[in-house]
């Protein structure tokens, strides 16, 4: 990504008017993104609710596993636990009707996902989904952390790690996002600051990218955006919003993963160094 972009349309009256129309979209107080000092950040611990531990490891449902604990014949550390919400540590020992239950060992999967693919479990209208990619990844259930829609291409992770992917999604952790944004038209120089500076989704609320630049040789309509808003659809609204329909989307990078060694439609598992990485972002 390199460059600043053509400023020569900025003369032209077309431009002007883009221009005084776009303000109502960006021209904003800039302490509407200031973080309050003193604000904690959210903790996720490792303790993991009892039910949900039985449900994990394969045995019946959440809602089942209630019924069980309620029997008496669920104990931890040897101890009869009838209590709900009751919390399962790290190294905890848990038996059910005398045996002990294995934890399900955490899977960290990673897919270069294809366009026409939707990220949903399944679809009553028999689309393709993400999940039939990496059905053969693990025996463990695993779940998207996040989403991307259906037209949109790159890494999406998916994991049976509940806290970590709360970690990696939760608004105040500022989880950034790489795309590769291609646009049907040309991008004007002062709307690729717009997007720094602040845009007005169609909900009314304000989204700024971290960074914005021009792909070398895309005659400007390719551009490289980092955010950390992980709204619905935020790119191409922020877009519409400035006038442009994006054509292409293509997340290159989360959380410092990126696409290498992933062609489009493939997946891999993470990496031991990976994974701990991930957990102290």
């Amino acid at each position: 990504m390199a460059g600043r972009g053509d400023k020569g349309n900025k003369g032209s009256g077309d431009g002007k008017r883009l221009a005084s129309k776009g303000k109502k979209h960006y021209n904003k107080p800039q302490d509407k993104f200031r973080k309050r000092k003193g604000d904690p950040l959210p903790s996720f611990s490792e303790d993991v609710r009892l039910n949900k531990f039985i449900a994990n490891a394969g045995i019946c449902s959440r809602r089942e596993a209630d019924v069980l604990i309620a029997t008496g014949i669920v104990e931890v550390n040897g101890k009869i636990i009838t209590e709900m919400g009751f919390k399962v540590k790290p190294g905890d020992e848990v038996k059910y009707d005398g045996s002990i239950i294995q934890s399900e060992k955490k899977q960290y999967v990673l897919l270069n996902k294809p366009r026409n693919f939707i990220t949903t479990m399944s679809d009553p209208q028999g689309r393709k989904t993400a999940f039939q990619l990496v059905a053969n990844a693990c025996k463990e259930r695993i779940y998207p952390v996040g989403r991307l829609d259906r037209n949109t291409t790159g890494i999406l992770l998916f994991t049976n790690d509940g806290d970590l992917a709360k970690r990696l999604t939760h608004p105040r952790y500022e989880v950034a996002k790489l795309y590769h944004v291609e646009a049907e038209r040309p991008i004007r120089q002062e709307h690729i600051e717009a997007l720094m500076a602040g845009v007005q989704l169609d909900d009314g609320e304000y989204v700024k990218a971290d960074k914005v630049e021009f792909i070398p040789d895309s005659k400007n309509r390719e551009v490289g955006l980092e955010i950390h808003s992980g709204k619905n659809r935020v790119i191409r609204r922020m877009f519409e919003a400035l006038g442009y329909e994006v054509v292409k989307l293509d997340r290159v990078k989360f959380a410092g993963l990126t696409k290498k060694d992933v062609p489009r439609g493939t997946w891999r598992h993470l990496s031991e160094k990976e994974v701990s990485f991930l957990k102290m972002v």
